[in-house]
């Protein structure tokens, strides 16, 4: 298949794809060779042992400023904010939902790779306005140095998962959920610090507060600032020129230590001046990422539809199922559906064909825009062939 037409047919349809009018098949026989375990077992092993590292020095940090019950109190509390933001970002991508590998490593990278290390770059450069004789470096460090160091350690755990697993990256949706997960794992770790120090000073009255502040009034801060990182590497993603993807990583990036900064430039305001800028613009900022989170949710099932479309002319797919599969709704009856009629496998089987059908919808985009992967028709032809293997799961299936 070429990346703007799309020639195969359906199973009940003539086919163009090989000689004599066959499909070209691929080989789907798995790897007899050692080499894809060692090389997962090499990267798990990699990932695990950065993360353990910085678990432990970020336990180190909490230890000499914490104490115990202090720290287990704070962490409960950071907990609660969490518990909102995930689910949030999980729902915005329900089309098409990313590997739970990849959710996972997004939190742990905010929780303790970006925290651990905006922590010692921040340290450090404190140190060098200290030495330098700089006016009020503790402000300077907390307007300028931090969004700095934080939006870049933050983003660049994105950067990690567009570069290494370029497959599962389609576009701007995925750039805002692992962009909102780093976020809320970098919040949740640095929530713990915040609170666990307004307890130390000021009791529960101290807690009540910063959790007030943190937790009620800016769960979505950290989240907000990275998605604008998130925002340009998914432009970038869906971007054919070079130019195009450094300039749009770049923007992005900015965007995101901009919003930072005016976020602490208000914290350290006073109360007054926190108050009138959180309702002057923060709030509406908030209010518009919303809204384009909204609009983003409802082009990608127009798109999906669209790019769907092709596979329903060939005979792949009805037209009927590409309408269904173009809104959440209607894939929710169409799940209830199976369940009804042919019992928890049955759904199982509607789940699977939606989410490979969506797989497929992404990928066909990426053909025809001319940025997918290499073995790209490979996999659209797996996907179609897993299709048409759990339609079967629930057309027909005996009723309950």
């Amino acid at each position: 298949m070429t990346s703007g037409d799309l020639t195969t047919q359906g199973p009940g349809g003539a086919s163009g794809g090989g000689p004599g009018g066959q499909l070209q098949q691929w080989s789907t026989l798995p790897n007899p060779t050692r080499r894809p375990m060692l090389r997962r077992a090499l990267t798990i092993g990699v990932a695990a042992s950065v993360f353990l590292m910085c678990l432990l020095v970020l336990l180190g940090i909490l230890g000499e400023r914490l104490t115990t019950q202090t720290l287990v109190t704070a962490a409960l509390t950071a907990v609660i904010p969490l518990l909102v933001i995930v689910p949030t970002f999980l729902w915005l991508d329900r089309y098409e939902a990313e590997p739970a590998r990849y959710i996972v490593f997004a939190v742990l990278w905010g929780a303790l790779v970006a925290v651990v290390g905006a922590f010692f770059l921040n340290t450090y450069g404190l140190k060098l306005l200290v030495e330098a004789r700089w006016t009020d470096p503790l402000e300077t460090g907390a307007v300028y140095l931090a969004p700095v160091t934080e939006e870049t350690l933050k983003g660049l755990g994105i950067l990690l998962i567009y570069l290494l697993r370029r497959r599962e990256f389609d576009g701007i949706i995925d750039g805002i959920v692992y962009a909102g997960l780093i976020g809320a794992g970098f919040a949740f770790s640095e929530n713990i610090l915040y609170l666990g120090q307004a307890l130390n000073e000021y009791g529960s009255e101290g807690l009540t507060s910063t959790f007030l502040v943190r937790g009620l009034m800016g769960p979505f801060a950290h989240p907000l600032f990275t998605s604008m990182t998130g925002i340009g590497i998914g432009i970038a993603a869906s971007a054919r020129r070079p130019a195009t993807r450094v300039v749009a990583i770049a923007v992005g990036w900015g965007c995101a230590m901009l919003l930072h900064h005016l976020w602490n430039l208000s914290a350290i305001a006073g109360l007054e001046g926190f108050f009138q800028a959180y309702v002057t613009y923060q709030v509406p900022i908030f209010l518009v990422f919303i809204g384009f989170l909204l609009w983003l949710r409802r082009r990608e099932g127009r798109l999906i539809g669209q790019y769907l479309s092709p596979y329903a002319d060939a005979g792949w797919l009805t037209h009927a199922e590409v309408v269904m599969l173009s809104h959440l709704r209607m894939r929710r009856a169409a799940r209830e559906w199976a369940r009804q009629n042919g019992g928890r496998p049955a759904k199982h089987s509607m789940h699977a064909f939606q989410d490979s059908a969506s797989d497929l919808a992404l990928l066909r985009s990426r053909l025809v825009r001319g940025t997918a992967e290499e073995g790209a028709t490979q996999r659209e032809m797996v996907l179609l062939q897993a299709i048409t293997a759990h339609r079967r799961g629930f057309i027909g299936s005996p009723v309950t």
